[in-house]
């Protein structure tokens, strides 16, 4: 009689099994949203979203300032990872709501290998003593800037008024140069406007006759 039973897997080593584990848990964060915008009315990202081009920004920033790269970086991966047990709190949440991100990242990295390492980078992060530190915390509020002045071009009348207060959060002159481009730029330069406008009469890329 043939065996029907679904053969056993071997089981994981535990560091391994834990380092999967994280990777589930940092898949959270595409599924946990950032809550603000339902304030501000339209506009909507997910926590990974925001961390990859906070990461990217940082990257930017540390190139143009002379610092770390690679620890601006990892600081900017590391920023909000806490929130995939926590979610996002935003700032009339906070008004009324406490949470414990360093408890929620300790449980997140506990038996991963990496806690050592990467608790050390949240909280020098937290601090925002060092340069590289500086830089991350700016990066966040550029990601969130870039993304009020695509609702300012949009349409929506008061992200103006939150691209106002979120540029005063800025600690770094090349953040704030940053910032001024950002703010002057219009959202869809990028793609829109090209060095060659001729695109736009090729239409599917193909010139008329």
């Amino acid at each position: 009689m043939l065996n029907t039973e679904p053969e056993a897997k071997p089981v994981a080593d535990q560091a391994w099994k834990r380092l999967a584990d994280f990777v589930f848990e940092l898949g959270m964060l595409r599924k946990t949203p950032r809550t603000g915008y339902q304030f501000l009315g339209s506009g909507a990202e997910n926590v990974a979203e925001h961390s990859f081009r906070t990461a990217m920004i940082g990257y930017m920033l540390a190139r143009k300032s002379g610092a770390d790269v690679a620890r601006t970086v990892f600081l900017c991966l590391f920023h909000d990872v806490h929130e995939a047990r926590i979610g996002d709190f935003n700032y009339v949440n906070r008004i009324y709501n406490t949470s414990n991100p360093v408890l929620a990242i300790t449980h997140a990295l506990e038996g991963t290998g990496l806690r050592q390492d990467a608790l050390e980078l949240w909280h020098e992060l937290e601090a925002g003593v060092t340069l590289e530190s500086r830089l991350a915390q700016d990066a966040d509020q550029l990601d969130f800037i870039a993304n009020l002045k695509e609702e300012q071009d949009m349409g929506n009348p008061y992200a103006s008024k939150w691209l106002d207060h979120a540029v005063l959060r800025l600690k770094t002159d090349p953040a704030l140069e940053l910032a001024r481009a950002i703010q002057t730029t219009d959202q869809s330069d990028w793609w829109f406007v090209r060095p060659d406008e001729s695109w736009w009469r090729k239409g599917n890329g193909k010139p008329r006759p």
